[in-house]
């Protein structure tokens, strides 16, 4: 016979039962309830049954506070709310609608494309996301947006015409305890550490060849032509 062999600790973090709450409750038209605290053996098995005490009920209830309390910490801002920010819905899930300039960033492309990866000027940006998506638009200048404010389409690739960015195999993970400025650095990071790879659905989301711009800006400092931007008909207030 093989050895056996203990592999565990691959797992990562693995959680044991410590103990457990029995409610119970009389029947009849004047209910009561009563409680009871099982510890737990190291097999799992409930031992020493006793009535729930006001230190563990105590316990108890800091717990379930702590968990209310990081829940209504989402997008909350750790300090003055940052110029960027057009919008917050603090809600369960979640929106944050704001904007970026004019910036230089590393860009990464799938080798298929042909462009190489590396720095270069991207456009003023509009971005919208809840805790699972985020959608993306071109603005035509580095202007704090109003609701007025027309929306061109993201000159990027993985980009759909509604602005919906396909993130591919990134693996989203937007804590409940997240900040604001947690929460917009994490998706800028998502988008623009992903590898770009192909245009989706029927459309070019610039004037022009989208593969050969990439290609003229990668790498310079050229500033990004905004002419080559094309309007959706859509403005800001469209997003909220």
């Amino acid at each position: 016979m093989k050895n056996v062999n203990d592999i565990t600790e691959i797992f990562g973090t693995l959680y044991y039962p410590k103990s457990a709450l029995v409610f119970y409750e009389s029947k009849g038209t004047n209910t009561d309830m009563y409680v009871e605290h099982f510890d737990m053996d190291r097999n799992g098995n409930p031992i020493n049954a006793h009535p729930l005490t006001v230190k563990e009920a105590n316990i108890l209830a800091k717990s379930l506070q702590t968990d209310e309390e990081k829940s209504r910490a989402f997008l909350k801002p750790k300090g003055i709310l940052p110029t960027n920010i057009l919008h917050i819905n603090p809600s369960e899930k979640g929106t944050v609608l704001w904007y970026t300039k004019a910036q230089q960033k590393q860009l990464y492309f799938v080798k298929g494309l042909g462009i190489p990866n590396g720095k270069c000027q991207v456009p003023p940006l509009a971005w919208f996301a809840n805790k699972n998506s985020l959608s993306i638009f071109a603005l035509a200048t580095d202007r704090r947006p109003t609701e007025k404010t027309p929306l061109h389409y993201a000159p990027f690739f993985n980009v759909y015409d509604n602005g919906n960015v396909c993130m591919g195999t990134v693996n989203i993970d937007i804590q409940n305890s997240a900040s604001v400025e947690e929460f917009i650095q994490a998706w800028e990071s998502y988008f623009f550490n992903s590898y770009f790879s192909h245009l989706l659905g029927n459309y070019n989301p610039i004037k022009g060849n989208c593969v050969n711009l990439w290609k003229e800006q990668i790498s310079t400092d050229k500033a990004f032509p905004k002419e080559v931007l094309k309007p959706n008909n859509k403005t800001l207030k469209n997003l909220l």
